[in-house]
C-alpha cells in the first residue's frame, strides 16, 4: 500500500514508519521536525501542517490510505485533533481517498474510565483531559465522514509490552481496565487493520488488562 501517515515524527508514527517499511509498503511521512525522518526509497517526508488542507490536498493523492497519529505535548487546551481531520476528510474527499484510521486513545468517547485507576484518577484529570476533549469533537467528525474510517483507542501508553493479556474490544464491558500498550503495538494493530480490511466503522479500544 502507499499510506500518508500525519504525525510520523511522534512515537507511533515513528514505529509505524518502521514496521510499514518492513512490510513492503510505501510511506508518505508528513512532519513539523523533518530532522526527526530520514527518507528513503519506500519513504517520503513532506513538511507542513496537518491543518492546512490546501497542504493536505498536494499529498493526499495516490494514496491507499491516511493513518492521524498525531499528538501533543502540553496539558491546556487543543483543537489540533479536531481541526488536522476536518482538513484531512476535506483533502480525501476531494483527492477520491476513502480508507482512515485515526488514533484516539482511552478517555474518548466510552473508553473513558477504562485505563486503570493510576490512569483514571490522576493522568486523566491532571494531564490529558483537555486533549481528549478534543479527541471527542474528532471522533464526532469522523463517525459523520462518508469514509471507511476505523478509530483506534490505544491503552495508556507503556515502555515495555504488559503481561497481561491482550485484548481488543468494540464494545467495552463496564469492568474492563486496559492499562498498557505500547507504540509499536499500536502501530503494528494499524497495520493488521489496514491490510486485512478488519474494523471498518468500528472503534476498537485495545491494549493488556
Amino acid at each position: 500500500m502507499r499510506l500518508l501517515v500525519l504525525g510520523a515524527s511522534g512515537g507511533v508514527g515513528s514505529c509505524l514508519l518502521e514496521q510499514a517499511v518492513a512490510r513492503g509498503h510505501c510511506v508518505t511521512a508528513q512532519t513539523r521536525k523533518p530532522d526527526k525522518l530520514t527518507s528513503s526509497a519506500a519513504v517520503s517526508i513532506v513538511v507542513g501542517s496537518p491543518t492546512d488542507e490546501a497542504f493536505l490536498r498536494r499529498h493526499v493523492a495516490g494514496h491507499d490510505a491516511v493513518v492521524l497519529c498525531l499528538g501533543v505535548d502540553r496539558i491546556g487546551r487543543t483543537t489540533l485533533f479536531s481541526e488536522s481531520t476536518k482538513a484531512v476528510i476535506g483533502a480525501m474527499n476531494a483527492a477520491g481517498v476513502r480508507r482512515l484510521i485515526a488514533v484516539t486513545g482511552v478517555g474518548a468517547g466510552d473508553s473513558k474510565g477504562h485505563g486503570g485507576w493510576f490512569y483514571n484518577a490522576v493522568i486523566y484529570p491532571l494531564f490529558t483531559r483537555n486533549r481528549y476533549a478534543d479527541k471527542d469533537r474528532q471522533e464526532d467528525i469522523i463517525e459523520r465522514s462518508n469514509l471507511d474510517w476505523t478509530i483506534i483507542r490505544p491503552a495508556p501508553f507503556a515502555a515495555k509490552a504488559g503481561t497481561g493479556a491482550w485484548q481488543v474490544h468494540t464494545d467495552i464491558p463496564d469492568a474492563l481496565q486496559l492499562t498498557s500498550v505500547t507504540r509499536a503495538e499500536v502501530a503494528s494493530f494499524i497495520l493488521d487493520s489496514l491490510e486485512t480490511g478488519r474494523f471498518l466503522r468500528q472503534k476498537p479500544f485495545i491494549g493488556h488488562v
